[in-house]
């Protein structure tokens, strides 16, 4: 029988004192609902659909959302795309995908998506707890650009990870710092060059990008690129923004930071 301790349910309280279940079965919806009620959650609020989900999410802020991956008129990784590319308070709100079904192509289309976490059914309180802990207590980078907007897929199910470190933010504070500059980097260049694909969302990421550059340059105290990013953010501030507007500020900060191969092929590209 499944027990969590009292510390660690008060430390996912906060996460789960209002949550969205997106369900299309009432009978999943309802067991799904009790027991985050038995895991503190005070406010539950269901949707059998994708549209209905959407319009309750624009009025809720949950501290997370679940989302069956498909059932009649839902497409979970429609809804999670859609909810990362909207305006709404809960666009970065954690997303656990629940599924029947879970391929490798299930499994890719969820993390590609922009969901957290995916459960496959059935599933034990535990490993629900499980997920749940995951996205309330252990964070992770979130990703603003063009292609993806989600958290950082290099972690995905990141509580069930036991293997090698596999990049340089993993190393030492000052890697990550690296590794953090060189996304947002090749971010930015990806972005100018998508920017007709989605340009509401390539001016978020740009936008993103630049807030981040900034900061990272004044910790270390590039005057230079902290010139050129506050001078795209004035850019950002200033009014209408176009693509062609925004090409000069950002080739000053692409020319003024150093590029790695791979943000100099974003670029390119």
């Amino acid at each position: 029988m499944f027990t969590a301790d009292a510390r660690t349910l008060s430390r996912i309280e906060p996460a789960v004192r209002r949550v969205v279940i997106v369900e299309p079965n009432i009978a999943s919806s309802r067991l799904l609902s009790d027991i985050m009620k038995g895991l503190g959650a005070r406010e539950v609020y269901v949707a059998v659909n994708e549209e209905g989900a959407l319009e309750l999410l624009r009025d809720v802020e949950p501290g997370i959302i679940f989302t069956e991956h498909a059932g009649e008129a839902l497409n979970g990784e429609s809804l999670a795309r859609r909810i990362r590319r909207s305006n709404m308070a809960c666009r970065t709100a954690p997303i656990i995908m629940i599924t029947n079904e879970a391929t490798a192509a299930a499994i890719k289309g969820a993390r590609d998506a922009g969901v957290h976490e995916f459960l496959r059914k059935p599933y034990t309180i535990g490993d629900l707890f499980k997920r749940v802990e995951n996205v309330a207590l252990k964070s992770r980078p979130w990703v603003e650009a063009v292609g993806y907007v989600g958290p950082d897929r290099r972690r995905f199910n990141s509580g069930e990870y036991s293997g090698a470190r596999k990049r340089r933010a993993d190393g030492s504070a000052a890697a990550g710092k690296i590794d953090v500059k060189d996304q947002a980097i090749r971010i930015l260049a990806a972005a100018i060059s998508q920017f007709d694909q989605d340009p509401a969302q390539a001016v978020r990421a740009i936008h993103q990008q630049a807030q981040t550059l900034k900061t990272l340059a004044v910790k270390a105290g590039d005057a230079k690129l902290a010139i050129a990013a506050g001078g795209l953010e004035a850019f950002m501030a200033s009014g209408a923004v176009t693509k062609a507007g925004l090409s000069s500020p950002i080739d000053e900060i692409l020319a003024t930071a150093r590029l790695t191969p791979a943000a100099e092929m974003a670029r390119a590209s």
